[in-house]
């Protein structure tokens, strides 16, 4: 859609953005298991989300040298949440609701309520990096 000129169906500004396939929610609560993936399939696309406004992402894992990159330029962060905790996490949805792509299941983007989500600051906006060492 960017790339196309289209708006998207969901403001970037000061968003953030929680890689994760969350499971469809059992009766009575918002959501099912919802840990992160990888976010590193995302490196492509993260650099110009950054650029339009991105303010953090949380997902698993190491990001390129582009995406640090962004992150230091927008004075944004990358967080970590625990992986293989996906039950854990649904804990601190607080609701849940499709926003966009509905038709794409378990990849659809939602937006979540949360509290009390423990995360890891991974690459801060000072270019601190958890993976490398500079």
């Amino acid at each position: 859609m960017l790339k196309e000129g289209k708006p998207l169906p969901y403001p970037l500004d000061g968003a953030v953005i929680y890689y994760s396939g969350a499971t469809p929610a059992p009766n009575g609560l918002p959501i099912g298991s919802c840990g992160p993936t990888t976010s590193g399939r995302m490196d492509v696309y993260a650099p110009e989300l950054y650029d339009r406004g991105v303010a953090a992402t949380i997902g698993k894992g190491e990001r390129t040298i582009a995406v640090e990159e962004a992150i230091r330029r927008n004075g944004a962060v990358y967080l970590c949440a625990v992986g293989g905790a996906g039950a854990l996490a649904a804990r601190s949805v607080v609701s849940c609701e499709v926003i966009a792509f509905e038709d794409l299941g378990c990849e659809a983007v939602k937006r979540l309520e949360i509290r009390d989500f423990q995360l890891i600051v991974a690459i801060d906006c000072h270019g601190g990096s958890l993976f490398t060492r500079r």
